[in-house]
């Protein structure tokens, strides 16, 4: 007896979390993913009663979809630049409208004036007023878009 794609769709709606894991096991061969909720098992399976009735995407769409995914994993290691590691003991020094401003580098978090900050985003707003990134106030990390000195002069 062949059921039609809504059949198969319904069928699949009407199974609990286990039941969707368990059918999982069967068309992939493999468990689901722990944490998987149960809406995207119902997805993933759904779409396989689909493709399999159907036909998946094209050759082509596929090719297009690599590409885009290759060039996002390239803008994304690029856009996202590491975070700077400080040693403790490390000391800050920003100047702000005239007053400098001295930053220690903790174990547990950053001293300034005495007090115990978690981050540097919370210093530099107690210093500005406004929130600022951290990192960025104390120049950790410059602005998206900015050219360095060294930058600009082709060194």
């Amino acid at each position: 007896m062949n059921k039609t794609i809504a059949e198969k769709i319904a069928a699949l709606q009407a199974l609990d979390t286990p039941a969707l894991r368990a059918r999982w096991d069967e068309v992939f061969g493999r468990p689901a993913p722990k944490h998987m909720s149960r809406d995207l098992l119902l997805r993933a399976l759904t779409y396989h009663v689909q493709k399999q009735a159907e036909g998946g995407l094209s050759k082509a769409t596929l090719r297009r979809l690599a590409r885009l995914a290759d060039s996002n994993d390239k803008r994304v290691q690029t856009a996202t630049p590491q975070a700077p590691y400080l040693k403790p003991g490390t000391r800050l020094v920003r100047e702000w409208r005239g007053e400098v401003h001295h930053v220690i580098v903790l174990d547990e978090g950053f001293d300034y004036h005495g007090t115990l900050y978690a981050s540097l985003s919370g210093i530099a707003r107690a210093i500005t007023g406004a929130r600022w990134s951290g990192p960025l106030f104390f120049g950790l990390r410059r602005r998206r878009g900015s050219v360095s000195a060294k930058e600009a002069d082709g060194d």
